[in-house]
């Protein structure tokens, strides 16, 4: 979405996404999309770099959109 131009949606996406880990800051494999319930392990490497390199792809997006408009 960032990719696209469509921070708002990216942004809130991301926002969504952090906002579901658990109180020690960890995400699932899999999030049931009707209920929201953490399925699977904690792979806390792996989705934590997912959740930065989205941060960051957003951030640099967001940078890039400001300056051309």
């Amino acid at each position: 979405m960032a990719g696209q131009g469509r921070i708002d949606e990216a942004y809130a996406l991301h926002e969504a996404l952090c906002d579901r880990a658990n109180p020690l800051g960890l995400l699932p494999e899999q999030i049931h999309p009707d209920t929201g319930e953490f399925l699977g392990n904690f792979p806390q490497a792996f989705s934590h770099v997912g959740v930065l390199a989205s941060g960051l792809r957003l951030l640099k997006a967001s940078r890039r959109a400001a300056s051309e408009g």
